[in-house]
This record gives structure tokens, C-alpha cells and sequence, in this order.
């Protein structure tokens, strides 16, 4: 892979998650285990995209206050921010597909930073709906970045994709 300068940012939930038509309590979120798959393959910095305010850990709460945000087009205030955002080239996103488009927190950091002239590599782990047009939002959120195509990963097989995400980052970043 060609050397560029990578951050792999994610958000993720641990805890109650819909998994294969049911809800489990999974120790690490999806995401944050394509996020260590991710950083493995580019030798990129791990940033967790987190809320001051934290979601409920009953998952029907969680989903239910996740579509009132989309609703009202929230941006809950993130916990920590990404410094020195200038000296990265590339920025590897990955997020769950919440209500056909990315979690607010995740709308939240792409408005904080300028993006222009960076390249967006979308990975989305999903259930069934698959990336629902978030490299659109992405672009649409991030002017003049290079949005990249998308990974799509049920989320329940995430830990058994390590092959597919370096497979996919290979050729995103040739």
C-alpha cells in the first residue's frame, strides 16, 4: 500500500446489538473490530468518535433515541477530538448503518474538520440494509474530500473479515 498518513475513525457500540435477528451482548462493538482490523492493515492512528452524553444500554431505548436524533438532525457533542486533523491524507470511517444513514455523532465529527483533499474510505457494518447511500452523506457532509467506495460488512461476521477489510484497503489505497 502506498504511504500515506491514515486515521482510522470509528464509532461503535458494545453491549445490546441486533445480531442475526436477535439481540446479544457483544463485549466490543462491530465497528471497533473492523477499526483494529483497519489500523493493522494502514498503520494508522485509532480515534473512537464518542458522545459526552451516552446512549442507553437497553438496545430498543438506544435505536429509539437514535431516530429522534436523525429527526431532528442532532449533532450530540462529541467527548474528544481529533488533534492536528492537517496531517492526515486519508481517513478510514467506520460506522454502524443506524436508520439508513450514519449514527449523529458521526455527522458531528465530519463537521468539525475540513476534509478538503482528503480521501474518505467508507467501511458501514450493517444487518441487512448495507451502506443505504452514507458515501452520498459523506460527500454531501465533507466538500472536496475524495469519497471512496464503500465497504459494506454484516456486522455479525465482522470478526471473521479481517481478509476482506485489508483486501479492500489494498485496493482503495493503490
Amino acid at each position: 500500500m502506498p504511504k500515506t498518513k491514515t486515521l482510522v475513525a470509528y464509532y461503535s457500540r458494545a453491549g445490546q446489538n441486533y445480531v442475526s435477528g436477535a439481540i446479544e451482548d457483544l463485549p466490543q462493538g462491530n465497528a471497533s473490530v473492523l477499526a483494529g482490523f483497519a489500523a493493522a492493515a494502514t498503520g494508522g492512528d485509532l480515534f473512537e468518535i464518542e458522545t459526552v452524553k451516552r446512549y442507553p444500554a437497553d438496545y430498543y431505548a438506544c435505536t429509539d433515541e437514535a431516530q429522534a436524533e436523525k429527526r431532528a438532525n442532532a449533532r450530540p457533542e462529541l467527548s474528544a477530538h481529533v488533534e492536528g486533523m492537517d496531517a492526515y491524507d486519508t481517513v478510514v470511517l467506520i460506522y454502524p448503518n443506524w436508520w439508513g444513514t450514519m449514527p449523529m455523532p458521526v455527522y458531528t465529527f465530519l463537521e468539525e474538520h475540513d476534509f478538503a483533499g482528503k480521501a474518505i474510505l467508507p467501511l458501514c457494518t450493517h444487518e441487512g440494509s448495507g451502506l443505504s447511500g452514507t458515501e452520498r452523506d459523506i460527500a454531501r457532509a465533507c466538500p472536496g474530500a475524495t469519497v471512496g467506495r464503500g465497504l459494506a460488512v454484516t456486522g455479525s461476521c465482522a470478526a471473521r473479515l479481517e481478509g476482506d477489510v485489508r483486501a479492500w484497503l489494498k485496493e482503495a489505497l493503490e
